[in-house]
C-alpha cells in the first residue's frame, strides 16, 4: 500500500470499494464531483463485474462454466490476454489461476497446510491449460480463474482514463494505495512531481520512502497485508504458483510504469522471482523500490 502525502488542495472524493479505501484527488474545479461521481462508478463497475465474492459477476460465471465453452465480450478478453501475456513471460510466477491455493492457507490463523492436500491442488494451477480464441474461452473444468491480482490496478486505470477524457491532467486515483498519477503538481513554480509515500512494511501507519512521481502507475507487493507468524518465520499471502508456498525474500516491492495495471503486475511478479527480481526488473527498465526483510531499501532506475 502506498499513501499520498501532499494532495491537500485538491478536492478529496472518498469511498469504499474492493475491501479498500478509495479516494480520488482531483483539481477543485467546476464539475469536479460529477465527474468523481463517474469515475467512482466505473471502479465499482469493475468491482461488480469481476468480484469472486458475487455469485452473479462475470468471473463467478467462467468459473461456473469451466470445461465448457464460454463466449466473453471484449473487455474480459482483454484481460484475458493480458493475464495469459503476464503468465508466459513470467516463465509462470504470475498465474491467476493460482487463487485455489487460499482453500488451504488460511492467514487468519498461524497453521501450516497439510502438504498432501497442498501438492493436490498444484496440477490445477497453470494458466497455459486455458485457451482464448478471439471471444471463445475454455478452461479446464478443475480450473478456477481469480482477477484479484490485477482488478484493482485496471480500475485505477480506468478511472482515471475517465478524468482525462474530460480534460483532467493533474490529480492521483488511490484505490486502496495502487495509484495512477495523472499529472504533476501545479505550483507557482511551474509542474513539480508528488511525494508518495512507501508504506513501512512493519509499521502500517508509517511511510518508509518518499518517490518524487510526474505521471502513471505506482504500486506494491509486499508481505505485510494477509501473513502469520510461527516459529519465527512470517507467512505472506504471495504464494508461488509452482510450489504452493508463499514467498520470503522481500518485505516489498514498489515498482513505477506507465499504468497502474502494469506496476502492480511488475510488483507482485518481482516478489515471487525473490533472489532473481533485482535482474529481472533490470530487464524491465523501471524505477522501483525494493525493501528486505532487514528493511534495507535497495532503489532501482533505468538505465540512461
Amino acid at each position: 500500500m502506498n499513501t499520498v502525502t501532499e494532495a491537500q488542495s485538491l478536492h478529496r472524493h472518498e469511498f469504499t470499494a474492493m475491501a479498500s479505501p478509495c479516494c480520488f484527488h482531483l483539481p477543485d474545479l467546476p464539475g469536479i464531483h460529477t465527474l468523481a461521481q463517474q469515475m467512482e462508478e466505473e471502479v465499482r463497475r469493475i468491482e461488480q463485474k469481476y468480484s469472486r465474492y458475487r455469485h452473479d459477476s462475470v468471473l463467478s460465471r467462467l468459473n461456473a462454466h469451466a470445461g465448457q465453452t464460454s463466449v466473453v465480450d471484449a473487455e474480459t478478453a482483454w484481460l484475458l490476454n493480458y493475464a495469459k501475456v503476464c503468465f508466459e513471460q513470467s516463465d509462470g510466477f504470475f498465474d491467476i489461476s493460482s487463487g485455489i491455493l487460499r482453500s488451504v492457507w488460511d492467514f487468519r490463523t498461524p497453521t501450516l497446510p497439510d502438504t498432501t492436500d497442498l501438492q493436490r491442488l498444484l496440477p490445477r494451477i497453470g494458466l497455459g491449460r486455458l485457451t482464448l480464441n478471439a471471444n471463445e474461452l475454455w478452461m479446464p473444468a478443475d480450473m478456477e480463474l481469480d482477477f484479484g491480482g490485477i482488478g484493482k490496478e485496471y480500475a485505477a486505470d480506468c478511472a482515471a482514463a475517465i478524468a482525462r477524457n474530460a480534460g483532467v491532467h493533474q490529480g492521483i486515483v488511490d484505490l486502496g494505495g495502487d495509484l495512477h498519477i495523472l499529472g504533476p503538481k501545479i505550483s507557482a513554480q511551474g509542474e513539480e512531481p508528488w511525494l508518495l509515500g512507501v508504506r513501512h512494511p512493519r509499521k502500517p501507519e508509517q511511510a518508509i520512502a518518499q518517490l518524487p512521481v510526474y505521471r502513471g502507475g505506482m504500486a506494491t507487493s509486499g508481505d505485510y497485508e494477509r501473513y502469520f507468524e510461527l516459529d519465527g518465520r512470517r507467512y505472506c499471502h504471495l504464494l508461488n504458483p509452482q510450489s504452493g508456498w508463499p514467498v520470503s525474500h522481500w518485505a516489498s516491492v514498489t515498482v513505477l510504469a506507465p499504468s497502474c495495471l502494469l506496476a502492480g503486475t511488475l510488483s507482485s511478479i518481482a516478489m515471487l522471482r525473490e533472489a532473481a527480481a533485482v535482474d529481472w526488473l533490470k530487464e524491465q527498465d523501471v524505477h522501483a523500490l525494493l525493501i528486505d526483510p532487514a528493511l534495507q531499501l535497495q532503489p532501482l532506475t533505468p538505465a540512461a
